[in-house]
This record gives C-alpha cells, sequence and structure tokens, in this order.
C-alpha cells in the first residue's frame, strides 16, 4: 500500500545522482535558500506571479488534441467543450514562448541543473479541464508523472505548471501529496471508474485517498514546479467554467538518457503512446513503416531549450 511506503519517507540535504551533484544547502541563482528546501522536503514549489498570457482558440492542427471520454460522440465533440488537453505544442512559435520562458528556465536550472545545463522541453501541454458532465470524468487519478517518461535519473526532470485563470479546488485544481517524490515509481493503471477514464490517463493502483494531501490553489500566472515522481492528481471541474493552465517538462540533457522499458510497468503505458504517435504519423515527419519505439516518441517530441541537445 502506498501509505505504508509513504511512513517510511525520509528528508535529505544533498543527493549524487546520475554522476553530478544536486546542492540542496546552496541558494540558487533564482531561488533563495527556503524555496529549494522546500522543494527538496516536498517536491513541489509554488512560484506566484511566475509568468504569462496564453490562448486556446486557432490552434494549429498539428497539435495532438484529446478529448474527454463523457463529451465523445455527443453534440459537443467537435466543440471546445470536447478538448481536456493540447499536446505537443512545441512547433507552434507562440506557444513555445511559455518554454522558453526565462522567468520559468531560471527556476528550472536551480531545481535540476545550474546556470551552463542543456535543457530540454520534453512535454509540453495546454489543459482545458471542461465542467464535469456528471461523471466524473474530468478528474485526474492520482499518479507520478515518471511512469510517461522512458528516461532517467528522475531528479534532473522538473514540471513548470502555468495557471491561465484562477484555479481552485471547486474547478479542479493540482492535488499533490507532499514528500512523495522520495518514493519509487508505484504500480499504475487504469482506474475502474464509473464514468469511465479518458486516454492515457493512469493512476496508482491502490491509491490511499486518505494521505495527507495539498490543494495547489493559484492566480494567473502563479506556476508550481514539481518532481515526476510526486504523487499529484485533479478532482473533477464542479463549476460551469473551464480550468485552464499551460504546461512543460523539462529535462537536463546533460543527465538524462533512455532506459530500456521492455518487461516494466512502463512497457504498456510506451506501447500505448507509440500507438498515439503512429496515429498521428504526419504531424511527426514519419515515414510508413518507419520503426517507432517508446524511446523515438520523446526524440521526436522533445526541443533544446539551452545549449545543444545532447542524450535526449
Amino acid at each position: 500500500m502506498l501509505t505504508r511506503h509513504y511512513s517510511k519517507l525520509k528528508g535529505a540535504t544533498k543527493r549524487i545522482i546520475g554522476g553530478g551533484l544536486l546542492d540542496w544547502t546552496k541558494q540558487g541563482n533564482t531561488l533563495s535558500l527556503p524555496q529549494k528546501v522546500f522543494f527538496e522536503k516536498n517536491g513541489f514549489l509554488v512560484v506566484n506571479e511566475c509568468v504569462i498570457q496564453g490562448r486556446l482558440n486557432d490552434l494549429p492542427i498539428s497539435m495532438t488534441v484529446m478529448k474527454d471520454v463523457s463529451i465523445k460522440k455527443s453534440e459537443f465533440e467537435h466543440s471546445e467543450k470536447a478538448i481536456t488537453k493540447i499536446q505537443d505544442f512545441a512547433d507552434d512559435p507562440v506557444l513555445f514562448e511559455y518554454c522558453k520562458n526565462d522567468s520559468i528556465v531560471n527556476v528550472v536550472k536551480d531545481l535540476i541543473g545550474g546556470p551552463d545545463s542543456n535543457l530540454m522541453a520534453m512535454h509540453t501541454m495546454l489543459i482545458n479541464k471542461p465542467p464535469d458532465s456528471g461523471k466524473l470524468t474530468s478528474r485526474h487519478p492520482h499518479h507520478q508523472d515518471l511512469i510517461y517518461f522512458p528516461f532517467r535519473p528522475a531528479d534532473f526532470i522538473c514540471c513548470a505548471w502555468t495557471a491561465m485563470e484562477k484555479i481552485t479546488k471547486e474547478n479542479g485544481c493540482l492535488e499533490v501529496v507532499p514528500g512523495s517524490h522520495k518514493l519509487e515509481l508505484l504500480p499504475h493503471g487504469y482506474p475502474d471508474w464509473e464514468g469511465g477514464v479518458n486516454k492515457a490517463y493512469y493512476g496508482i493502483q491502490n491509491y490511499d485517498p486518505s494521505m495527507e494531501r495539498v490543494f495547489v490553489e493559484m492566480n494567473p500566472g502563479d506556476t508550481v514546479f514539481f518532481h515526476p515522481v510526486l504523487v499529484h492528481g485533479s478532482g473533477a471541474n464542479q463549476t460551469k467554467g473551464y480550468r485552464k493552465a499551460i504546461s512543460c517538462h523539462y529535462a537536463n540533457d546533460d543527465k538524462c538518457h533512455y532506459i530500456e522499458v521492455k518487461g516494466t510497468q512502463q512497457e504498456q503505458v510506451g506501447d500505448e503512446i507509440v500507438e498515439m504517435v503512429r496515429k498521428n504519423a504526419q504531424k511527426f515527419g514519419l515515414k510508413d513503416g518507419e520503426h517507432v519505439d517508446f524511446a523515438k516518441t520523446w526524440r521526436l517530441r522533445g526541443r533544446p531549450i539551452t545549449g545543444k541537445r545532447r542524450n535526449l
């Protein structure tokens, strides 16, 4: 059970991982020492008024559009009401400016690298959580993002998630389990929900909802940075409006390398993501019959942010 693992969490000030040192005893170039210590202890950090304005209309058709399972095949299927996520906006010059924003990049460098680190934007996403249909499909099961990534070490990966409007418990803010980033990658699968589960919405098996959770309520421009092993999810949107946010997962390309996932729980996830990429072969520039594996899906999606592309 997750609770058993969670009770064994221990603090740390320094960890040598992947041949590199992340030192949590010194302030960063952007973050203060208390901010770094908070991230090291809890696995997440909110920086208020960090960024940006976003846009949802006139999106390029080359993006991967994900629709809510409860709205598919309904009268709203082809409208904004059906869209839950827009992924892979790295080739849109307007939206990708978010990933290159200095205010965000400088924080990321303090958390997973240093001033000269080569950073990659690996996963880009615009989130449009719709008002719940009554079937609770707008909620997102508690999970760890590392389940989707075939590269390591986890300590050199970080997500920046920015509110595009006021985000509250009522419209489905992020829920995080402080300190859970010190856990291992836990078993994941599709939850058995009566209303169905959206594509690729994996959740931790045997998740214990009684664990300590923090509801991350945010104002427009606030950004939460979090570790890929942090247990997090979000509740249903119980309002009549849409909950919009924009995010990017970064990796330190000096430290991260692809790993083999065959025979692990990530193999199933990888097969599903490979199939999604194959269905969008034209978008990713794939030729007929071209081989695609889990690692290649991320090579196709990743874009350099600072320095040169190296390992990923």
